[in-house]
């Protein structure tokens, strides 16, 4: 009876090692890591309006992918091609009120480069479960968008004000939400964690 119990808490006992070890593990990776649903930006409520079918496409939760040379020279490319091509403006200066999310022609602000970048890299075959709006608040406290990429690798960002693909530890920002990669239409928020993460790799 004895052995019986001391082998039953020894089994305890490494199940939670290794539930220890999983989450450290987990604090280790570039990752975001996402909270519950919460609210949808006004800017995206209202794009959905006009997009219906861009906000209810729902994935299976899958691990990221890996990203091949290749497809890092397309997300590259791409994020460079947009930044080039559309003028930074504001929302009042192209349609003449706040706070207008749209594919932009010619101009637009974060956002609109954001759902052009998102568009492209679809139309070159990422996953739209990968490809995740994304509000953060700049140094200077301002609102800012910008485009997630997850990959095995961990989160990478597609930024209008960089050319430049970065992880997204090694930005400025402070993250808020992000898409749901399991609905386009619905949103998490994101734990912003970095200075666990930087302990953690020490």
């Amino acid at each position: 009876m004895m052995n019986a119990a001391r082998a039953l808490l020894l089994a305890v006992a490494a199940g939670i090692l290794s539930v220890a070890s999983a989450q450290a593990e987990n604090k280790g990776s570039p990752a975001m890591v996402t909270g519950g649903i919460t609210s949808q930006p006004i800017g995206h409520y209202e794009f959905c309006q006009k997009y219906m079918a861009e906000c209810d496409i729902r994935s299976k939760l899958t691990p990221p992918p890996r990203v091949t040379e290749y497809g890092w020279k397309v997300i590259r490319d791409v994020n460079k091609e947009v930044n080039t091509t559309i003028v930074a403006m504001t929302d009042l200066e192209v349609y003449g009120k706040d706070e207008v999310w749209e594919y932009p022609k010619t101009a637009g602000d974060c956002e609109d480069f954001v759902l052009l970048k998102r568009r492209k890299l679809m139309e070159r075959g990422f996953a739209v479960s990968d490809l995740l709006i994304t509000v953060v608040r700049k140094p200077d406290g301002e609102g800012h968008a910008v485009l997630t990429l997850r990959t095995n690798d961990g989160d990478f960002i597609l930024d209008n004000l960089s050319d430049d693909v970065k992880l997204w530890t090694d930005t400025n920002y402070t993250y808020l939400k992000r898409q749901a990669s399991f609905n386009t239409g619905r949103w998490v928020s994101i734990e912003d964690g970095r200075d666990v993460l930087v302990g953690a790799l020490r």
